[in-house]
């Protein structure tokens, strides 16, 4: 999630050898430690350890711009993979190798890379352009090859600048051949903020939140380290800030700074204030808007699993299923002690596996845009019945609502009690003013990402204390990795840490390599709220 400016500058020094061990060797002279590469014998060593069937599933993904149908009538030009958003889902077993060849048709020279979400793969497969890969030229082609070691629900997606936010993304599904849960059908539901092609670009988006609201005379003192910098969002919901998120022409311009992107006044309890900051045109389930919306036909009766993904830009949602209960089995991938809520709550890059038996008749799967008051609409129909109105919201919204703290990891994937061996405060800062979110105070340097790592040892327990200094939420992704809430609390790589809260989380260090950990919030992240962990070597 580099910038163009930033990418560009290291793409022409990175001609040669694996970009990883070129920013180890040049960043780690004199008395640096030493990083392990994410192409070294560790990390060999570590992917023979892994299961494998011997079975290799290849795909082909071609990146490329794509005139797609949102349904509705709504048109957008965008870019996707082989035409379609979501792109086609990837489905195999645990120890089978993925060998996807990515062709990168994308125009201007724009370079790309795949980061698959949530697997704990080899380090040199993370597609972090330049920390683990080159990333992948206009024009060029790229073989990610690894070995699917955990069955879950996770997705991929690139990562490199705020392409993230474009339609270049999709499901993918690591079965267990031993699964325990019992059900007759799957429908994997994909989330998503959608504004390219239809306001504006990613791009644009990035280059006016960047601008940040110090040119802006919001009545208020600046303070250090709050979300907003002493700005209280709550108090601008009557302020003509260019129009309501679902107006798709909405612009307006307050102290001679653009508005046409950025959002006021979005607010929940839920996430602790500042829901988000971005007006996005559309919110899609499964690349439908509500008035044309994905539909999915069952039986009543029928055990249905859904596997939810976030794939959002900048926007949490709630997610309900009209007229029945959930029941929450898996989050980022890995079981949980069962819990039936009414509706739940994903930041962005988590995903949740629910279990519902359906009744007779259409109800609508409702995703409302936390904080943002508007929502993403798909079907399920089961019997005879009219299509409830695009804009319903059922009464489940506001019924009991599960969030990731209150959950337990399943007791065969909760990790043993230890002594942890290294603790690394990660201090999230920053805010609005400035637009200058980043990690411990300093934000990710691309042109040197192995200055400033966070250390960690083979074979040690880490723990990990998010301490959330502003007042915005942040989905706080670590990869290659999953870590425990707490002491008991659910296996995830993504958690949402509140404004002015702390998390500790835990993990065992048994994935050799360089990760990245950032805000899942796309803008945040390109921004420079990111930092790398790395092993020594």
């Amino acid at each position: 999630m580099n910038s163009m400016n930033r990418r560009s500058v290291l793409l022409a020094g990175l001609g040669v050898a694996g970009a990883g061990a070129l920013a180890a060797c040049s960043s780690n002279s004199g008395s640096a430690p030493a990083l392990l590469s994410p192409s070294g014998s560790a990390v060999a060593a570590a992917e023979k350890k892994r299961p494998s069937t011997g079975r290799v599933q290849k795909v082909s993904l071609t990146a490329a711009p794509a005139m797609l149908d949102l349904g509705g009538g709504v048109m957008v030009k965008t870019w996707a993979f082989s035409g379609r958003t979501p792109g086609k889902e990837i489905r195999l077993s645990v120890g089978d190798t993925l060998a996807a060849e990515l062709s990168n048709q994308l125009p201007n020279k724009t370079s790309t890379s795949i980061h698959w979400h949530g697997l704990a793969l080899r380090s040199d497969m993370d597609g972090v352009p330049p920390v683990t890969q080159k990333a992948v030229r206009s024009g060029g082609n790229f073989t990610y090859r690894f070995l699917t070691d955990a069955p879950g629900t996770y997705f991929f997606h690139p990562h490199v600048g705020v392409q993230l936010d474009r339609g270049l993304y999709a499901p993918l599904i690591v079965e267990d051949p031993k699964e325990p849960l019992s059900y007759d059908d799957e429908w994997v539901v994909v989330l998503d903020d959608w504004v390219d092609g239809a306001t504006g670009t990613p791009d644009e988006v990035f280059a006016e939140l960047r601008q940040g609201m110090g040119g802006m005379d919001m009545g208020g003192s600046s303070t250090s380290g709050g979300g907003h910098d002493g700005h209280d969002m709550g108090d601008m919901e009557g302020m003509d800030m260019g129009g309501d998120s679902a107006s798709p022409s909405a612009s307006s311009s307050s102290g001679g700074m653009s508005m046409k992107f950025m959002m006021m006044g979005a607010e929940s309890e839920l996430l602790g204030g500042d829901a988000g900051d971005v007006k996005y045109p559309y919110h899609l389930i499964n690349g439908r808007v509500p008035t044309d919306p994905a539909i999915y036909q069952g039986k009543p009766g029928r055990r249905v699993r859904l596997r939810i993904v976030n794939a959002g830009g900048d926007t949490a949602y709630r997610v309900a299923l009209g007229g029945h209960k959930l029941t929450i089995t898996h989050t980022d991938g890995f079981p949980v002690e069962h819990q039936q809520v009414d509706a739940l709550l994903l930041g962005m890059g988590e995903r949740y596996d629910v279990l519902v038996t359906l009744s007779d008749g259409v109800f609508p799967l409702v995703a409302l845009a936390e904080g943002k008051d508007t929502t993403a609409l798909a079907l399920v129909r089961t019997g005879s019945g009219s299509a409830p109105k695009a804009t319903v919201r059922p009464k489940e919204l506001d019924g009991m609502i599960m969030t990731a703290s209150q959950l337990r990891a399943a007791d065969d994937v909760r990790l043993e009690s230890k002594k942890v061996d290294r603790v690394h405060r990660i201090e999230l800062t920053g805010g609005m003013d400035k637009y200058n979110w980043a990690i411990n105070g300093k934000r990710f340097d691309m042109n040197d990402p192995t200055a400033n790592p966070l250390l960690i040892e083979e074979g040690q327990r880490v723990r990990l204390d998010f301490v959330n200094t502003t007042q915005m939420w942040h989905p706080m992704h670590l990869h290659g990795h999953t870590y425990q809430l707490g002491s008991s609390g659910p296996r995830k790589d993504t958690a949402i840490v509140l404004p002015k809260k702390k998390l500790s989380v835990i993990f065992d260090a048994d994935n050799p390599g360089q990760w990245m950990l950032h805000c899942h919030n796309a803008y945040h992240g390109e921004a420079g709220m990111m930092a790398l962990l790395a092993y020594q070597a």
